[in-house]
């Protein structure tokens, strides 16, 4: 098969993978030598939770899999074309991309043939001559198999700035369902062994940094761990989703937790649903994340009145829950602490920063919030500024929801088809 063909076919499978950001690893040129970077601009194939605009090159290895999983159009019994890269061919790809300034890193994934040591050991082949034959200093992120070899995952993590193991569903029994060869307790054991060997090498670093210091300081993943969880395949609903997410971060300090919407496939087993899940859910369980991360919300706070345990698709976590919690509101935005104002609708976690270094100088108005590009129509009911305050029993009125919701039409991409991956020839 000619390589072009390889390429259309195994980058077209690798869209699945939501998990290719690569913001968090440390900063790296080639101006001492070597190939690449992990800092510059090119062709988007991903944004970084940074803002960064990410180009990277996505493929699998192979589609080619023993392993049967249900949701997978990479499964044993699928009738797709198969393709396979050998090692030099990806390692070329990987450098004439870079050199054409189509791509910055690698992200590379794989089906599994012959057994997972095998595949791992081809995983992890392509990123150590790319290391450590061509000098390749650009990003690289690798989906590791978590049924390999300890040893084999540990070297992946000294080539590689991100590694992933897929959880795959949010509930081990639906994991014994849809996909029987897999092992939730295995993935669980893998994940622990990529925490101990981080946080280990973030200990080294941080002796190799002390002036009396002559120890090498380790390299092992430094832009951390992340995983992905099929939504809508199974009948687990948001709380359950989330719930999952809480207990990976606090158990493995996982950098990101990714969320793919099922979406179904050719001669699709019984077991599946016959319809996708709305692309809007998706994205609400991002959001849902995010306020769990970085916003100092509870799991049971944002489900506190969600319907059958699933959020709200109408507005964002943060207002539904500003929506039950009027009593709360308004907020005076140079005065409230920093906890209250990241609980105000329309209210990032840059803006309020953005604020309270303003309020020190100064008493924040209505005027001030336009000039950061803030919907105001959104914010002032929930906000009382230095010119402002919302007047009579707005708050109390019914109908509030409609007045501070986006309007639908602000959706309407998100009702569309999912746009294919950017072609790299």
């Amino acid at each position: 098969m000619e390589l072009r063909r390889k390429l259309e076919i195994l980058a077209d499978a690798a869209k699945y993978d939501a998990s290719c950001a690569s913001s968090g690893t440390d900063k790296r040129d080639s101006r001492a030598g070597g190939i690449g970077s992990t800092e510059g601009m090119g062709i988007c194939h991903a944004y970084a939770p940074d803002g960064r605009c990410i180009s990277l090159l996505k493929v699998l290895l192979t589609n080619a899999c023993v392993f049967d999983c249900a949701y997978c159009v990479n499964r044993a019994q699928s009738n797709v074309q198969r393709a396979r890269f050998t090692v030099p061919e990806l390692v070329g790809l990987t450098l004439d991309f870079y050199r054409r300034n189509y791509i910055e890193g690698l992200f590379l994934s794989s089906g599994i043939i012959r057994s997972p040591d095998y595949t791992m050991e081809q995983v992890v082949g392509v990123a150590r001559e790319l290391r450590e034959v061509h000098g390749f200093r650009g990003y690289i992120h690798l989906k590791t198999i978590p049924e390999a070899s300890p040893e084999l995952l540990a070297e992946a993590g000294r080539y590689a700035d991100r590694l992933s193991i897929n959880i795959e569903m949010p509930r081990e029994q639906s994991l014994k369902e849809l996909a029987p060869e897999k092992d939730f307790a295995a993935i669980r054991r893998s994940m622990a062994r990529m925490r101990a060997r981080i946080d280990e090498a973030r200990e080294g670093e941080a002796t190799a940094r002390r002036p009396a210091s002559k120890a090498a300081a380790p390299r092992f993943a430094p832009a951390g761990q992340s995983t992905q969880m099929v939504v809508g395949a199974d009948a687990a609903d948001d709380r359950a989703v989330l719930g999952t997410s809480v207990n990976l971060y606090g158990s493995y300090r996982l950098k990101r937790v990714y969320y793919s919407a099922y979406s179904p496939i050719p001669d699709a087993s019984s077991l599946l649903p016959p319809q996708p899940p709305p692309l809007l859910r998706e994205h609400r369980l991002y959001q849902a994340d995010w306020l769990l991360r970085f916003y100092g919300f509870e799991l049971d706070e944002i489900m506190a009145g969600a319907e059958g345990g699933m959020l709200d698709l109408g507005v964002d976590p943060k207002l539904a829950w500003a929506l039950r919690h009027r009593e709360s509101f308004p907020v005076d935005v140079n005065r409230a602490p920093r906890e209250m104002l990241l609980r105000v609708p329309g209210l990032g976690a840059k803006t309020v920063e953005k604020i309270i270094a303003a309020r020190r100088h100064r008493s924040v108005r209505a005027e001030d919030l336009a000039r950061l590009r803030l919907s105001l129509p959104k914010l002032l009911p929930f906000l009382v500024t230095a010119d402002h305050r919302p007047r009579g029993n707005l708050l109390d009125r019914p109908d509030l929801r409609r007045l501070v919701a986006p309007k639908a039409s602000a959706f309407g991409a998100l009702a569309r088809p999912a746009a294919a991956q950017l072609a790299l020839l």
